[in-house]
């Protein structure tokens, strides 16, 4: 009797394991980058692994929110953020895990990545001086040229509040300190050629109005005057001219896109693979060229547009890190100088 329920026992076993469906291989990836053309990104990494990615879109602080709300039952694999403060904001929030590829530290050079191997860019994003050509025969060279009395009514430059800024901000504190951080702010203060207003795009229509002479604003927006028509700057475009700041110094200052393993990641060796296929040459050239930024990797073509604005020395002597660690005073340092 025993033998005959052993041996029914072990039939049913091997029945079961013939008729049950295999485990799904997923990676959840939660996304604040809003282009429908990732897609292909994710259907070649698909194609490669046999891996499907499932997708939720949504601003940053929306999906730190809900990862936050989620706890341990989040299913959120991996995080994809467009600037290096929220990531930071995520890091600081708990809701991310330190991992080690050698892959990606080949790939990613040290200054684009978290020490603490939190999180790595995927692309770069420069924050350059724009200029009217027919007004301004030598504009700026760099970020604290901004500051200077010659420059009283005419500058053009995003609220306090931008997440780009802060990270300019944070970086300056680290470079200079926090007192010369705050003097060079509020010598901006004291440069606006009017309150802020609008996005970085705003900043440029103020040079084609006449607003102001000199602009900040990340490339990108910039480009897009050429590969689409921008109301109020692409009739005008040719008329713009542009700087990379502190090439003789430190370098121009580079915001990133970000990518990171989430702590409670129910798919922890699908992210991993995840993570890694956002170094290779395919998607280095995809994440580059949907939004004509800079891949992260060296080597990789730019595209066509972004090719335009030629290659630049960026900053790589800050490491991108301290943007969120030095987010906090750098708020502090453009409330007590009234940058709104």
């Amino acid at each position: 009797m025993t033998s005959t329920i052993t041996r029914s026992f072990v039939a049913a076993l091997a029945l079961s394991a013939t008729v049950a469906p295999a485990l799904a291989q997923e990676v959840n990836i939660y996304s604040s980058r809003h282009y429908d053309s990732d897609q292909p990104l994710f259907d070649e990494f698909t194609s490669r692994t046999g891996i499907t990615v499932n997708r939720i879109e949504a601003k940053a602080d929306e999906l730190i929110a809900r990862m936050e709300a989620e706890g341990e039952n989040s299913p959120a694999d991996v995080l994809l953020t467009v600037d290096v403060g929220r990531v930071g904001r995520a890091e600081d929030a708990g809701l991310l895990q330190p991992f080690e590829s050698e892959m990606i530290r080949d790939r990613i050079p040290p200054h684009l990545r978290d020490p603490e191997n939190m999180w790595f860019g995927v692309s770069q994003r420069a924050r350059i001086i724009f200029y009217a050509k027919d007004r301004v025969e030598t504009p700026p060279r760099s970020y604290e040229a901004l500051a200077e009395p010659e420059w009283k009514g005419k500058v053009c430059i995003r609220s306090s509040s931008n997440i780009y800024n802060q990270s300019l901000m944070a970086s300056l504190i680290e470079v200079h300190g926090e007192e010369a951080a705050k003097e060079w702010a509020a010598g901006i203060v004291g440069n606006m050629a009017r309150a802020p207003q609008g996005g970085d795009t705003d900043q440029l229509r103020g040079i084609l109005s006449g607003e102001c002479d000199v602009a900040v604003s990340n490339h990108y927006y910039f480009l897009r005057g050429y590969e689409q028509d921008v109301e109020g700057l692409t009739d005008g475009i040719e008329n713009i001219g542009f700087v990379w700041p502190n090439q003789s110094g430190r370098g121009t200052h580079v915001n990133l896109s970000t990518a990171a393993k989430a702590v409670h990641a129910p798919n922890p060796e699908n992210a991993e693979k995840l993570l890694e296929f956002f170094t290779s040459d395919f998607a280095q050239h995809h994440f580059a060229g949907q939004n004509n930024e800079y891949p992260a990797v060296s080597g990789v073509p730019l595209d066509e547009d972004t090719a335009r604005l030629g290659i630049f020395i960026p900053d790589t002597t800050t490491n991108t890190a301290v943007y969120g660690d030095n987010a906090k005073a750098a708020q502090t340092i453009f409330n007590e100088v009234s940058w709104d």
